[in-house]
């Protein structure tokens, strides 16, 4: 379905999210304190920021390789971050063995909620105030499994009215199927419904096959100039919402 690369704003009544990266992140942290001991010394801010220049780059890596899931996926995902750190901070250092090692310590099947659980700042308060407008609101996300107890540990499965993980639906984005099982889940209509998440080519290119309009975060400004709608954060796209939406 040919979607428009505008979103009716006043039309809406449901809105997808995506998990990682949109209103949770790994732990950054801890991601930063097993590389220093594999030889690269960085902070958490510092791998946040080289996760997020990373995303344009491993969104055209999705469109060949059709998953965000699994161990492959997993470790270029981790060597895209790591080659956009600053230079000093890898200097002489195999990066790949850097890789092999972090992936090793830190990629548990079925256990994503280990790594993926830090609640991303001022998100919380932005979906409360997205959810008292009266949206229908859904977490949409390429998952193993454990979304569902991810998101109950930060303490926001409240916020949500339905969760569609894709090891458990099977199939992810950007398989339109999964929105479709959103859509039901939500008793929506594709037309009255977007979804928002960091990368084009499972969030947008996924919705958009649906029918379902898409919004890109951008937070640094890292991509190009777009063929969708893209908002900084959750803050500017509450901004956006009108108010109380209808249900026709």
């Amino acid at each position: 379905m040919a979607m428009s690369r505008t979103v009716p704003w006043s039309d809406l009544d449901t809105i997808f999210f995506d998990a990682g990266n949109t209103f949770l992140s790994m732990d950054f942290d801890r991601v930063a304190a097993v590389a220093a001991s594999l030889g690269v010394e960085c902070s958490g801010q510092q791998l946040e920021r080289a996760e997020a220049a990373a995303r344009p780059a491993l969104s055209a890596a999705l469109a060949e390789r059709r998953t965000t899931e699994g161990s492959g996926a997993f470790r270029f995902y981790l060597g895209a971050t790591l080659e956009r750190l600053p230079a000093s901070n890898r200097d002489g250092v195999d990066l790949d063995a850097v890789v092999s090692g972090l992936a090793e310590r830190l990629f548990l099947p079925g256990r994503n909620d280990r790594l993926w659980n830090r609640r991303l700042p001022g998100r919380r308060e932005a979906l409360e105030r997205i959810r008292s407008l009266g949206y229908r609101m859904v977490v949409v996300s390429n998952s193993d499994g454990s979304m569902a107890r991810t998101v109950a540990r930060i303490g926001m499965d409240h916020l949500f009215d339905g969760l569609v993980d894709s090891t458990v639906v099977g199939c992810e984005k950007p398989d339109p199927r999964i929105f479709e099982v959103a859509l039901e889940l939500a008793g929506a209509r594709p037309e009255r419904t977007v979804h928002v998440g960091d990368l084009y080519a499972a969030d947008v290119v996924g919705a958009w096959a649906a029918g379902v309009h898409a919004v890109l975060l951008d937070p640094w400004a890292d991509w190009p100039e777009m063929d969708c709608p893209k908002v900084a954060d959750l803050d500017e796209l509450a901004a956006l919402l009108p108010g109380p939406p209808g249900r026709a």
